[in-house]
């Protein structure tokens, strides 16, 4: 592998201008007005896994936008590696929380990571990431090290849902088989301390709307005497926690399952100072479910937060108004055995029966998916961990994430395969936040990492 580190040493500079130019497309899949982006991000992608050396790249139409695939067959009979990414971002907003234009990236150092990080829209979650694994390829290729088969399916609808991706896999398992499938959409605890996701909770995302009289009403006139659809959604929305923080939809919790005394125990020797995480998020104290530590409550308990609420005026000034009619966009992070569409039921029945007389209510469902658990005793997770071993000198904490990939279970059911999931990331990255941020190491070390896991995983399947 010396060869391939060389190789990584003296195209440093290349490897992260193109990144850069990457991160220049506002390649936004939730608003249409970067509907042309996102198809642009996609051929950007393309002709990079072509540079790379993949000697089939494609770009297959979905419903929605297209899929990247491309291909490296170097021998039938060897492994064969899946990876799968993201080219689509988040929204930018709210835009004047940035410190440098979203779309523009700039490299600054932070105390987290001196020696500099990428700040960019997309730069962590997941193009960063991503296009370790275009390099990583370039690296094996150029270098004449690629050990067995690898395949890419990029995508441009993972912030959206991924809706179409599904279809595309049933359609194309043959195409898509594999003996492993390889993400980095995720993190590690620390720079110094390596660790691989082993779980993702699963998600339901709903939007619902509080209807009230027909019109927005003059407040001294009619208030009092009709229903407020903003102080109405206000109190149901209070009412779906209880005093222990506990979510109060009937049924919720009935298959969730909880973790024994040893699972906790080992959960809690992973690294974490819980005066450092008040510090860096300027609090003065953590808040969650009774009875669970916070890296337990974002990793292994299922939550129902509100993204966004609004209504009525917003505006500069007052306008004294009781408005027609609120909304409000709900999440809820789920742990494995709860199904996403259960639950989206049982949230849509529930809060439908507590609307008080006066309004109507709505629930909108958006999309979901299920959660997910790797086993740590299969090949693929071996190789893994001794290619963090190799290049972080440690060997890395199995850690579950509380974060959503819905399509690691998708691919389970439908290409039979298991994930591994080696992220490169910090919970400090900001992603889906203002300014976020990959930093530079990170990204070379992923760079320097991949290549490892197909030399190992490779040895391993023989």
């Amino acid at each position: 592998m010396q060869n391939v580190k060389n190789y990584l040493s003296e195209n440093k500079d290349r490897f992260l201008n193109e990144l850069i130019e990457l991160l220049k497309i506002p390649s936004v899949s939730a608003d249409p007005a970067f509907s042309q982006d996102v198809i642009d991000t996609a051929e950007s992608v393309k002709l990079s896994l072509q540079e790379a050396g993949c000697d089939v790249v494609e770009i297959h139409e979905t419903a929605g936008y297209p899929i990247v695939y491309g291909e490296k067959i170097i021998n039938p009979d060897l492994p064969t590696v899946l990876v799968y990414g993201h080219y689509d971002v988040q929204p930018a907003d709210p835009i004047d929380l940035w410190h440098s234009p979203p779309f523009e990236p700039v490299i600054k150092k932070t105390d987290t990571h001196p020696e500099g990080a990428i700040y960019a829209r997309g730069a962590c979650d997941d193009k960063g990431q991503m296009y370790m694994h275009v390099k990583a390829l370039e690296l094996m290729v150029k270098t004449g090290q690629l050990p067995c088969n690898v395949k890419f399916m990029i995508e441009g609808e993972e912030e959206v849902g991924s809706n179409n991706l599904g279809i595309y896999v049933a359609e194309n398992k043959e195409k898509l088989s594999n003996d492993v499938i390889l993400i980095s959409d995720t993190g590690m605890i620390a720079n110094d301390i390596p660790s691989i996701t082993t779980g993702l909770r699963g998600l339901s995302y709903v939007e619902v709307e509080v209807t009230g009289p027909n019109r927005d009403l003059h407040s001294g006139l009619y208030g009092g005497a009709v229903a407020n659809p903003i102080n109405i959604l206000a109190k149901m929305i209070a009412s779906l926690h209880d005093d222990n923080n506990h979510i109060t939809i009937p049924g919720f919790y009935d298959k969730v399952e909880e973790l024994s005394f040893d699972e906790r125990a080992a959960m809690a020797k992973a690294p974490f100072n819980l005066d450092s995480y008040k510090n860096a998020l300027d609090i003065d104290s953590v808040y969650g479910e009774k009875g669970y530590t916070t890296n337990e409550r974002n990793a292994i308990r299922p939550t129902l937060d509100v993204n966004g609420i609004w209504g009525g005026y917003i505006g500069e000034g007052a306008k004294t108004v009781i408005a027609s009619k609120a909304y409000a966009k709900i999440s809820m992070r789920l742990v494995p055995n709860q199904d996403w569409k259960e639950i989206t039921e049982l949230f849509k029945t529930h809060f439908e029966a507590i609307a008080p007389k006066g309004v109507t209510v709505k629930v909108k469902p958006h999309h979901g998916g299920q959660g997910y658990v790797t086993p740590i005793d299969t090949i693929a997770y071996q190789a893994a961990s001794k290619a963090y071993e190799t290049t972080f000198g440690k060997t890395p904490i199995p850690q579950r994430s509380g974060g959503s990939i819905p399509i690691v279970s998708l691919f389970e059911k439908e290409l039979g395969s298991k994930t591994i999931l080696m992220g490169f990331g910090l919970d400090s990255d900001a992603i889906h936040s203002p300014n976020e941020h990959f930093g530079v190491w990170n990204y070379f070390k992923g760079i320097e990492t991949i290549p490892y896991f197909y030399q190992y995983f490779t040895e391993m399947s023989k």
